[in-house]
């Protein structure tokens, strides 16, 4: 039984399906807009003190790609073992 609720946790998050891939392409451009427009309000504080905003750098660059790569993964995995 423990199995079978633990496997129905990974679904909830890893199963992909079309309204999730909707989600992390949104999320992944609202991060990448959030990064352009705090660096854009904040320029003259980055230039003087050095560095970029970073957050949402490392969210759209590597959070959210390696979060779809994983659930990518997971769901072909799933798909496959059914088959």
């Amino acid at each position: 039984m423990k199995k079978k609720n633990k496997l129905s946790k990974l679904n909830k998050y890893f199963l992909l399906n079309f309204k999730k891939i909707l989600f992390i392409i949104g999320g992944w451009i609202i991060a990448v807009v959030l990064h352009n427009l705090i660096y854009a309000l904040f320029k003259s504080y980055f230039d003087s003190h050095g560095g970029d905003e970073p957050f949402f750098f490392i969210l759209a660059v590597i959070i959210i790609p390696l979060y779809f790569l994983s659930s990518l993964i997971y769901t072909l995995v799933i798909y496959l073992r059914k088959k």
